[in-house]
């Protein structure tokens, strides 16, 4: 059996990175772990192949290769992986599809031949158990939360590392918040699942194999979900850092109450983690309480931002404007606070409604849903009927993008994120970081109109804070790619041109 396994192309948005990745020599950000992960699972004696369309053109040939073709992706992906699916069938081939965005709209992309959904370890050997005795059926599915301590190490032979800026590991699924909003729940459940100390340090160890040296995202649902699990298994880790002269650096996403654990986020800068993803979502007390982000209520949240930060770990923040009990007032209070918490990468988006999520029952309740989610909540368009008037929602989210991520406000927050950063992670120089730095002397210091702002960051740092010269620089560098977006979404580009029109006609 020759199988194929393509991963989708992102769309050019804010978070794909894409104008960051010449100045690194690299084709895309991460891997496509899933699939990397399926691999492993399918029968040894399968030939395999994978295309990751992000990095690599798929070819004719290369489909012609193929008995089958496994595709898998997120929601964001769905324009690519229904051409993909479509190229597929019209050479004939056989085409199994699974991943978040076939678990959740597997009818938006026609053509699939078997649907492997939910979660693998359940749902792909029931296929492989149908496919050897011939019965297949078209969809396979299942409830079930698997024990993950049997999941396999990823199959890296498929991939040339090099393409990457950082390589991806899974260490847990499931978030025990509930959020109104977010699909992790319904995914992955409250129960956050953990793999063995010795099964997650045999995969740090396979990467360290195959010869990866750099930066390592660990994709959690949130990272410090089971909180003893995490403080059993990073000992361990931080041993073998040391062991190995902390080959890896990590970020990860967690949740805000890491902040009140100083055991925790010790262990966590020791064993070299340097950034981490926090879901803020808005500094208005109203909304946070509306949609259920009680882990952020009643509490400081720029202290927890720089309590964070001042063990180590760089704070990027998710925020989301569009709730129900947000105000003309809201767009300001989440600048100011953005500004004043010197959260540099402010992931700021529109509300987005997302299929099987309470917030997606709620409003199919209350016949306000217009379209199925995109994956995207930076484009400019509302898939359901805010309370507040849609022109002004989408305007004033604009408005907010416009601003943080205006040169001056953009280099600002980096000046206040420095005040409070403490770098602890060991990092060693390699040819990409020299050839990054380089590019940035002539392609911001000389040819960009963020050169004043820039070199004006590279002073300061050399003098006062020479250890954060390599975060200021990175930092820099994706100045560069969110003015570009932010210019294209001002622009309309890539927006509904009738997404406001058909939201105010309900």
């Amino acid at each position: 059996m020759n199988v194929l396994l393509v991963y989708p192309r992102y769309p050019d948005t804010f978070w794909s990175y894409r104008t960051i990745l010449p100045y690194v020599s690299k084709k895309a950000a991460f891997p496509p772990l899933g699939l990397l992960t399926v691999s492993a699972m399918l029968p040894p004696e399968w030939n395999r192949r994978l295309v990751d369309v992000n990095a690599r053109q798929l070819t004719d040939e290369q489909i012609s290769w193929a008995d089958m073709v496994f595709v898998s992706g997120m929601i964001v992906q769905r324009d690519s992986a229904a051409e993909i699916v479509g190229r597929c069938k019209a050479m004939g081939k056989t085409v199994v599809a699974g991943g978040p965005l076939f678990s959740t709209q597997k009818a938006r992309v026609p053509g699939v031949d078997h649907f492997v959904l939910d979660e693998a370890e359940v749902t792909l050997p029931r296929f492989l158990k149908d496919l050897e005795e011939g019965r297949l059926e078209h969809v396979y599915s299942s409830d079930e939360r698997p024990d993950i301590s049997t999941t396999p190490v990823p199959d890296w032979s498929l991939i040339d590392m090099d393409d990457y800026v950082s390589m991806s590991v899974q260490y847990s699924r499931g978030c025990p918040f509930n959020c109104e909003f977010c699909d992790i729940v319904a995914m992955n459940g409250r129960r956050p699942r953990t793999k063995r100390p010795e099964q997650i340090m045999a995969e740090f160890e396979s990467l360290y194999e195959a010869g990866w040296r750099g930066g390592v995202f660990v994709v959690d649902d949130n990272f410090i979900g089971n909180t003893a699990e995490v403080k059993n298994m990073l000992p361990r880790l931080i041993q073998w850092q040391r062991e190995r002269d902390f080959p890896f650096q990590f970020m990860t996403e967690a949740s805000t109450n890491l902040a009140d654990d100083h055991e925790l986020m010790s262990l966590m800068s020791r064993a070299n983690f340097h950034k981490v993803f926090l879901g803020i979502e808005t500094p208005e007390a109203e909304s946070l309480a509306e949609c259920g982000k009680h882990q952020n209520a009643g509490r400081d949240l720029a202290e927890a931002v720089r309590t964070i930060q001042s063990n180590g770990m760089q704070v990027m923040g998710g925020f989301i404007v569009g709730f129900d009990s947000d105000t003309e007032r809201t767009f300001d209070a989440q600048i100011r606070f953005i500004q004043q918490a010197g959260i540099v990468t402010a992931m700021v988006g529109l509300l987005n409604v997302l299929p099987r999520t309470r917030l997606w029952k709620r409003l199919s309740a209350e016949d306000r849903l217009l379209e199925d989610s995109t994956g995207q909540n930076t484009d400019g368009f509302l898939n359901f009927v805010p309370r507040m008037e849609p022109e002004k929602l989408i305007s004033g989210y604009k408005r907010i993008i416009e601003r943080i991520y205006s040169r001056p406000m953009y280099y600002r927050r980096i000046h206040t994120f420095l005040k409070t950063y403490t770098p602890t992670a060991r990092t060693h120089m390699r040819r990409e970081d020299v050839q990054a730095f380089l590019k940035s002397l002539l392609r911001i210091g000389l040819l960009s109109k963020s050169s004043p702002h820039y070199w004006k960051l590279l002073l300061k740092t050399l003098t006062t804070n020479i250890r954060s010269l390599p975060v200021a620089v990175e930092l820099a560098i994706c100045g560069e790619h969110y003015v570009r977006m932010r210019d294209k979404l001002l622009r309309g580009e890539g927006e509904d041109p009738n997404a406001v029109s058909v939201t105010a006609s309900r």
